[in-house]
């Protein structure tokens, strides 16, 4: 039997790296795991989570992009990905990834006064399925922020390290 410890519940720092570390891989268990009810609360009502098709350098609302996600069209995704129904991922894909090379890059203020701390860091995501295996790897960065004394989700930008190239079926949560 395992018992869950119950972490201290002051409000989280974002300028400790562990807080931000922990938050990482447990956004990337839920992920991996296809606990999307738990994946979707960590994401803010604001949220951005996008996957360009070059490496980022273009404005995403002006160009195509792989994946370009606010928050309702996140909700719509998990809720495609919970039928069942998504050929791509029918059956799911097992999927395990390793988050490394976390590092705070700074802050940033919006105009509403909300601060956000933006974090990189680097992935490797294996994917095994019935139609084979796949190794995807790139860079993230993250803008989480504290809300409710929890830290929070406010973006997601993966850039894939073989951005240039043509991108087999991604029908999970990368």
């Amino acid at each position: 039997m395992t018992t869950a410890i119950d972490a201290d519940r002051r409000t989280p720092d974002l300028a400790d790296i562990r807080q931000i570390e922990q938050f990482l891989y447990r956004e990337a268990r839920l992920a991996d795991e296809h606990d999307y009810d738990s994946w979707e609360a960590l994401w803010t009502d604001d949220a951005l989570y996008w996957v360009p098709v070059d490496g980022g350098n273009y404005d995403p609302v002006k160009h195509v992009s792989v994946v370009y996600d606010n928050r309702r069209r996140i909700t719509t995704r998990l809720e495609q990905l919970r039928t069942g129904k998504r050929y791509a991922q029918s059956p799911p894909s097992y999927l395990r990834r390793v988050v490394s090379n976390i590092e705070i890059l700074g802050t940033e203020t919006k105009d509403c006064g909300d601060t956000d701390t933006v974090v990189g860091a680097n992935f490797v995501l294996y994917e095994s399925k019935p139609r084979g295996k796949e190794i995807w790897a790139g860079r993230y960065t993250y803008r989480l922020r504290v809300i409710d004394d929890e830290i929070r989700l406010v973006g997601k930008t993966v850039v894939l390290v073989d951005n240039a190239e043509a991108i087999p079926t991604l029908g999970f949560l990368i």
